[in-house]
């Protein structure tokens, strides 16, 4: 292997996991419809947060009887707006193997005090998720943002569960597909797959979650920004449009226009299809290769949007500071921007590859991987 730069560099150096690179058709006139100075409550602002929730509706085949509502905080806020308002009823089971699902223990068994089944695994592994008791409460992720780690399947979750299952889908809705009969709770942000801003936060309810806002108050306060019922009942409103703060026009904007685009190259499918291309391109990658691995352990588990990678070399003696030292190089030439290991999960490389990402660009980066690894390893030899 040679330290010879690659000639060819990503038109794209955009691989972070949040917030994700732009559609790939995205210019700032994309904006220039946004409802900028006026009210999110008059008929223009009405009429796009509607246009949002319906279009999310279409892309995602959500089902005509599911509530969805935008929501402050991002993803982080419509989980905990889920967990606030509908845990406690019944016992629940926290299910975590990377850094958001370890947040939502910590929220569970910390901050509200349940008496809760704590299930974890190891980053690169999965709990085994058929051994869970979905008569509880189950929350979970979908795919493991920081791990790389991600459900194949909802085949485990039963139909006549008594439970709800609450599911963290941030880096898997629109490029995974999501079984909606299996779900009750689902969120997710803007900013990773479609490519959107952030701070918005879209969550989505089945019937069965609705019954439970409706028949069961929590036992403790509700901030504002969690509370979903009035009188007893759903506040619909929310979930049409009226939004419980301030949303910001230019990044609703800004999601219908990754909408649009989603549906002009072929809708759920195609962003599918795209996101599985641009990880397939870096697993083949890895096999090649003696010393970069998925940290991924199951291939049947491996995301096909925040794929992350380890350093499989024994010369490596400090992990950590071998991979930062090769971040800083893909980042010094440009060719590769905030690709570093989430910091809570094992050292290593994250690469974004969400439907937004050409695998033009990742099949430019990749050479750029075999250059800045063998760069620092000769580093390495030359300072023993």
């Amino acid at each position: 292997m040679t330290t010879t730069k690659p000639a060819t560099r990503p038109a794209n150096p955009r691989f972070s996991s949040g917030p994700c690179a732009k559609p790939p058709t995205w210019t700032p006139d994309a904006l220039a419809d946004a409802a900028l100075g006026r009210s999110h409550r008059a008929a223009v602002g009405k009429d796009k947060l509607k246009s949002a929730i319906e279009t999310t509706r279409e892309v995602l085949g959500i089902p005509a009887d599911y509530r969805i509502g935008i929501v402050p905080a991002s993803d982080t806020g419509a989980v905990e707006m889920a967990m606030w308002s509908l845990l406690g009823e019944r016992p629940v089971e926290v299910v975590a193997w990377e850094s958001f699902g370890a947040g939502w223990v910590t929220d569970a068994v910390k901050q509200l005090r349940l008496d809760a089944t704590v299930h974890e695994a190891d980053y690169g592994e999965i709990v085994d998720m058929a051994a869970l008791n979905y008569d509880d409460d189950v929350v979970f992720t979908w795919n493991g943002t920081t791990s790389g780690v991600r459900l194949p399947t909802g085949d485990v979750i039963p139909a006549d569960r008594a439970g709800l299952t609450i599911c963290d889908a941030t880096s898997a809705a629109f490029a995974q597909d999501l079984p909606w009969d299996k779900l009750d709770v689902t969120t997710f942000s803007w900013q990773k797959v479609m490519g959107g801003e952030a701070a918005h936060g879209m969550l989505i309810l089945s019937p069965r979650a609705v019954e439970r806002l409706e028949s069961y108050t929590p036992p403790w306060p509700l901030p504002k920004i969690f509370r979903m019922t009035k009188g007893g009942k759903l506040n619909e409103a929310l979930f049409e449009g009226a939004t419980i703060n301030t949303p910001s026009m230019l990044a609703v904007e800004d999601y219908l226009f990754a909408l649009g685009w989603a549906k002009s190259i072929g809708g759920l499918d195609a962003l599918i299809h795209r996101a599985n291309t641009n990880a397939r391109a870096i697993w083949n990658f890895c096999a090649s290769r003696d010393w970069i691995a998925n940290l991924a352990r199951d291939p049947a588990t491996r995301s096909n949007t925040s794929v992350c990678l380890k350093f499989t070399d024994d010369r490596i003696a400090d992990g950590a500071a071998f991979a930062k030292a090769v971040q800083k190089r893909l980042e010094s030439e440009g060719v590769a921007l905030d690709v570093g290991a989430y910091r809570d999960a094992p050292a290593g490389l994250r690469i974004w590859c969400g439907a937004t990402v050409e695998t033009s660009d990742i099949e430019a980066l990749l050479p750029w991987l075999d250059w800045a690894y063998q760069a620092e390893i000769d580093a390495l030899t030359a300072a023993a």
